[in-house]
């Protein structure tokens, strides 16, 4: 590691303003290579600390939060280095490629995707030859742009796949709630088809439930009804009781009594209790 130091260091202290052109270039070209190297020393290191259990020196469970704390990557690197790294042992062909530095660390990382166990064991079901694969895909990123590797990789799983995951139709629910300066609150939201059925059933079932007070609603919008209904939805709710509980733990007080004082008429210790009584 001195020696890979000494040699950064003497890179830097080498002066770029003397060389133009194809110089500059052929300058480049060695270090994007090592740059590819260093990436996949970075990737094999972090699957040995997840798999030796090094990271359990700092209380985690998995490499993820390290890199993001103390690498200083973002969510979606580390999560990129870390697939890349736990790939290298089911992919040696691209493992070659990537320590070679004929892969980039953000090829590999995709490429690893294959290698996930949900893919592995789809492919095994269906008995596609992981190697083979491996070989193709990792052949067509050393020489094809890292567009080209996605679009392959993704065709790859579309066919693994055909039908896809089964869609989770509330992914797409939303709400955001906005607290204002005089206390009052805005929100807006998304619900899928079933939970937007039931949140209008419920607001309408109230809205037409107050429609006895002909009086007052004729006076109220039909927003603000709707509005009025949210709030007597809520009200009805906390009512019930059926909620959980935010801090509902009541204060507790420990005091410690010597058995003379507990047992002396004249204190009356044994009297009093916590909490009261009510």
């Amino acid at each position: 590691m001195d020696g890979l130091s000494d040699a950064l260091d003497a890179l830097a202290a080498e002066d770029l303003a003397p060389l133009f052109g194809p110089a500059l270039l052929e300058r480049l070209r060695p270090l994007l290579l090592a740059q590819n190297r260093l990436a996949a020393e970075v990737a094999r290191t972090v699957r040995e600390c997840d798999v030796s259990g090094a990271v359990e020196h700092d209380g985690l469970k998995t490499m993820g939060p390290r890199l993001r704390g103390h690498a200083h990557l973002s969510g979606a690197e580390a999560a990129r280095v870390v697939r890349a790294g736990r790939a290298l042992v089911h992919l040696p062909v691209m493992a070659a490629a990537f320590a070679a530095g004929e892969v980039t660390g953000e090829q590999a990382a995709v490429l690893g995707r294959i290698a996930e166990p949900g893919r592995l064991a789809l492919a095994a079901d269906q008995g596609v030859g992981v190697a083979a694969v491996d070989g193709l895909l990792t052949g067509l990123a050393r020489t094809r742009p890292y567009a080209d590797t996605v679009r392959a990789v993704r065709h790859y799983s579309d066919r693994l796949d055909a039908d896809g995951p089964e869609p989770d139709p509330t992914e797409g629910r939303r709400l955001s709630i906005v607290r204002d300066a005089d206390g009052s609150v805005s929100f807006r939201g998304d619900l899928d088809a079933v939970g937007g059925e039931e949140f209008s059933t419920a607001i309408e079932a109230i809205v037409q439930a107050g429609r006895t007070a002909a009086a007052a609603a004729a006076e109220r919008t039909r927003t603000q009804q709707q509005a009025d209904a949210l709030v007597q939805l809520c009200d009805t709710a906390l009512a019930a009781g059926a909620l959980p509980v935010l801090r509902g733990h009541e204060p507790q007080v420990v005091v410690t009594v010597g058995i003379g004082d507990l047992t002396d008429p004249a204190t009356g210790a044994a009297r009093h209790s916590w909490p009261p009584a009510r």
